[in-house]
């Protein structure tokens, strides 16, 4: 079935910035004097910021507010996101598809200042036609609600509409709803590689392998 939508995740897929939250839960739990573990990994790394807050709080049993935990993250985060870079062949594959008029879109769970951070900086945001956060819409990307509504906000058929995610749990979600999946690597997920090679569509380790005409290879 011919692709309408092409939809692109932002952190660890087209930028290098998953290590900005491992080193911000790091020093959030060191200040408490409390271990970052697999277990807390696996809690907040596939959610929205306000549902990651909530785990943190009942998962360390913190007296601190939900909005407090979310406050001391951005703080923690700062301009982090204005000195994060494209991942390899990002940019090439972007002026590619865009040369092929191929509707591109961005999902992300990215609080939504930081991806306007790090999106301006690099110069991306010119390749999307719009960006949806699932944060705004209260709605986890392993959840095919999400991703139900992001095909019916671009009017296509959710069968239409092709994934870029490095993210298992977002592929998951995005395949029930009957979207194609290309996963993507990242060092912050290696753990899920060899599931993600057997389930997703395509698995690529970087965009350069996606490129095909000579003169885009000039990233």
């Amino acid at each position: 079935m011919h692709c309408k939508q092409w939809i692109f995740d932002m952190d660890g897929t087209l930028i290098d910035s998953n290590d900005v939250w491992k080193d911000v839960d790091r020093e959030f739990l060191a200040r408490r004097g409390l271990p970052y573990t697999k277990a807390y990994y696996e809690g907040v790394a596939h959610t929205i910021f306000p549902l990651a807050a909530k785990f943190t709080k009942e998962f360390c049993n913190l007296p601190d507010s939900e909005e407090d935990i979310m406050a001391e993250w951005m703080e923690l985060a700062k301009d982090a996101y204005a000195h994060v870079t494209v991942k390899p062949g990002v940019r090439a594959f972007l002026k590619q598809c865009k040369a092929e008029n191929r509707r591109m879109a961005l999902v992300t769970s990215s609080v939504p200042v930081h991806c306007r951070t790090a999106m301006e900086k690099l110069d991306l945001m010119k390749y999307f036609e719009s960006v949806t956060f699932a944060q705004e819409l209260g709605i986890e990307k392993k959840d095919k609600r999400l991703w139900l509504g992001v095909a019916e906000r671009y009017g296509v058929e959710p069968e239409t509409c092709t994934l870029f995610d490095d993210s298992l749990a977002a592929c998951k979600g995005a395949r029930s709803a009957k979207m194609r999946v290309v996963g993507v690597y990242d060092s912050f997920f290696t753990g899920d590689e060899k599931e993600m090679r057997f389930f997703c569509d395509v698995y690529i380790k970087s965009f350069e392998e996606l490129l095909w005409k000579p003169e885009y290879r000039k990233d």
